[in-house]
């Protein structure tokens, strides 16, 4: 088996590969890495053949996985995912391919792989990134907001009175500040979402993954599709397809 890493904004989890299934196994917020933590996590796991990392934070962390595989497991292969110009039927949309994050770039992956069609693919993460896929495979280009906890923050921050929280609230008019924000940054995710998909001159299957895709499908007025390991399972066809 081989065992799948994605480093992204927030947090850190990974997955098993075997024979193509993905398994998820856990998750660790990025403030509680440290290498400490992660011999402690990993110590117990079966001893991988290959270990696959998706990375779009700090070069940082990405030597700290590594540094605590090779302690872990010295023998095993690591292999760390790049974006490319062309790999597993995507042909990359930006003019500078090496820019397009290679979070985004998996997802493209999965997509076309597993669903194998037209495709608006939204990542609710951190940021809020927005994909377009053709049929064919080719990347058409995307979009970035900030995420839902970014726009809180960002009220917050550039503001004298209006205060930040976690905490989710029932969706709609709002008889409070807090609830009023948890609403208007939640429906600001879902307009964008939403025009995207009314631009489009032909039909494209609506896609969510990250860590708020399932509240944010909650409000869409548009059908759509959750699945959480995208980026896992881009990785998996990354890796292990022979081009």
């Amino acid at each position: 088996m081989s065992l799948l890493i994605d480093s992204g904004n927030t947090r850190l989890k990974w997955a098993w590969s075997d024979n193509g299934s993905i398994v998820l196994t856990d998750a660790v917020l990025n403030s509680q890495l440290s290498f400490t933590v992660l011999v402690e996590l990993w110590h117990v796991l079966p001893i991988p053949q290959i270990v696959a990392v998706s990375c779009v934070n700090a070069p940082q962390t990405l030597a700290l996985i590594v540094s605590v595989v090779k302690f872990l497991w010295p023998t095993c292969c690591v292999v760390v995912a790049q974006t490319q110009i062309v790999q597993c039927g995507v042909r990359n949309g930006y003019t500078q391919p090496e820019k397009l994050g290679v979070d985004r770039w998996l997802a493209l992956i999965a997509v076309r792989n597993i669903y194998q069609q037209a495709a608006c693919i939204v990542d609710c993460g951190t940021a809020i990134t927005v994909d377009l896929i053709d049929a064919d495979g080719q990347h058409l280009g995307g979009m970035i907001s900030p995420g839902l906890t970014l726009m809180k923050q960002a009220l917050s921050t550039g503001t004298q009175q209006l205060p930040y929280s976690e905490q989710n609230y029932i969706a709609g008019w709002s008889n409070n500040t807090l609830a009023g924000i948890d609403s208007g940054t939640l429906f600001a995710a879902c307009g964008l979402i939403e025009r995207v998909i009314a631009l489009q001159s032909f039909p494209v299957q609506l896609i969510l993954t990250g860590g708020d895709a399932a509240r944010i499908a909650e409000q869409l007025a548009c059908a759509c599709i959750v699945d959480d390991n995208l980026v896992l399972r881009g990785l998996s066809y990354s890796v292990f397809t022979v081009q």
